[in-house]
């Protein structure tokens, strides 16, 4: 089984409090997704996230494919790191960490993702599609978030991305 790891990291213009207040409201997931994934909550969501709590939802991530799916957040220490992880939808595995840290000027926000895609050796070949695509939601995310929190003045590598066993 072939394990990918994920990384993005966004510097914004607010402090960790605020940066938390937006990213932790569950209602945002929607407004930090791209529209052509077809985004849809299927569940209630609590205003403020906590672990336990389940989210439903669909997806539409490829030419019309509509996919559910389930994840609960496992973990909240707030304002500094939240984790989700899938119980039913496309990947095999899915945990997904947010780390917040506060930095002169501005904070920090990382991603890690770690998944799997389902019927491994078969999907291999769709690992780079996988990939690209997971670029592009994050991608969509930074712009997003940039706009809500404006631009830092000092701009500085936003992302880091690894393909690989762990």
């Amino acid at each position: 089984m072939r394990m990918i790891r994920f990384e993005r990291v966004q510097l914004l213009n607010t402090t960790i409090d605020g940066a938390w207040e937006f990213i932790s409201h569950p209602a945002n997931l929607a407004l930090i997704t791209p529209p052509d994934l077809g985004f849809a909550l299927a569940s209630p969501l609590p205003d403020r996230m906590y672990a336990g709590v389940i989210a439903t939802y669909t997806v539409t991530p490829f030419g019309g494919l509509s996919i559910k799916w389930v994840t609960e957040i496992t973990q909240v220490v707030a304002p500094h790191i939240f984790v989700d992880e899938q119980r039913f939808g496309p990947y095999r595995f899915w945990h997904h960490q947010h780390h917040f840290k506060q930095l002169d000027g501005g904070a920090e926000m990382h991603d890690i993702v770690h998944y799997m895609l389902p019927c491994d050796p078969f999907s291999r070949p769709l690992s780079g599609i996988v990939a690209r695509r997971l670029a592009y939601i994050f991608d969509y995310r930074h712009d997003v978030l940039e706009k809500h929190f404006g631009t830092r003045i000092q701009k500085q590598e936003n992302m880091k991305e690894r393909g690989g066993c762990d």
